[in-house]
């Protein structure tokens, strides 16, 4: 009996080692999964880049005063004290700038026509924490209608939504008694792209000249401001990505095909040259025949 006991004391210590190792091999397997399930595991919300905004369409703005057409100013002023428009101030002309027309017509007895044309032009870059360009236009197109309708003394407003100017645009029109005379206003503000354009054309008949029609005056605005709003695209003409130049790689690549092509022709002519001195210089079968006869 005291010499089973050892025995079996081994016998327990040799079957208690499988089960060490499977344990250990479990624990292995369940370390191994925990690891690939965290690399696998989407990164939190945090760590994921920002969305980048749109870019601006429009980098440039036009020259104001060349925005509307000479014959257009001509004919909405037609005796505009400059008849190619007063600039008005700006600190940067790339983001701003207007221009004006005005003058008085004076036809004697007749009375005279004061007329009055303005056109502003307002762009807005995109910016990662303020906006698209386009977005921001949208703001600020929203503020100049506003602006326009807050007139001090107006009468008969209306405000409608026009279309073919821009991308979007509104018609804000109304009377307004102003020098004891009666003026008509329309002002067009539009936006195209990352670009606001706001236009106003008023007008009034001075010494009992006729005051001129709101239909007349609101159809001269839409005119001109289509006008500008095309300057604005035909400005950036030169942004296009068709103006730009051949990529670098592009051009090497063309360059060495036609350096291929012309060493290629070079050899060919050779190879065609020695040929024929060759050919010349040895009698054909024919004339041999003929000669040893």
């Amino acid at each position: 009996m005291h010499r089973s006991a050892p025995r079996l004391t081994r016998i327990l210590a040799c079957a208690a080692v499988p089960v060490m190792l499977v344990v250990a091999g479990c624990s292995s397997d369940s370390d191994g999964e925990k690891d690939k399930a965290s690399s696998s595991s989407p990164a939190p919300e945090a760590t994921k880049s920002e969305a980048m905004v749109a870019a601006a369409r429009f980098a440039e703005l036009p020259d104001p005063c060349k925005s509307i057409t000479a014959s257009t100013a001509k004919s909405l002023v037609p005796a505009a004290k400059d008849k190619n428009g007063t600039p008005g101030r700006s600190s940067d002309t790339a983001a701003r700038g207007s221009c004006s027309w005005n003058g008085l017509d004076d036809n004697g007895i007749k009375g005279s026509q004061y007329r009055w044309l303005d056109v502003g032009f307002t762009r807005f870059g995109s910016d990662q924490s303020l906006g698209s360009g386009a977005d921001r236009a949208g703001d600020d197109l929203t503020k100049q209608i506003a602006k326009a309708k807050a007139a001090e003394g107006a009468k008969k407003l209306d405000a409608a939504p026009v279309s073919g100017i821009g991308e979007t645009a509104t018609r804000i029109t109304y009377d307004l008694d102003k020098t004891g005379e009666d003026f008509k206003y329309a002002t067009i503000v539009a936006r195209t792209g990352n670009v606001v354009v706001t236009l106003t054309y008023n007008g009034a008949g001075y010494a009992g000249a006729k005051t001129p029609s709101a239909d007349d005056i609101q159809k001269g605005a839409e005119k001109a401001a289509k006008e500008a709003v095309a300057a604005v695209a035909t400005a950036n003409e030169s942004k296009k990505v068709g103006a730009s130049p051949e990529p670098s790689g592009k051009a090497s690549d063309n360059a060495t095909k036609k350096a291929t092509d012309k060493a290629a022709g070079k050899a060919a002519g050779k190879t065609i040259e020695k040929a024929s001195l060759t050919s010349s210089a040895k009698p054909s079968a024919k004339s041999s025949a003929k000669d040893a006869k």
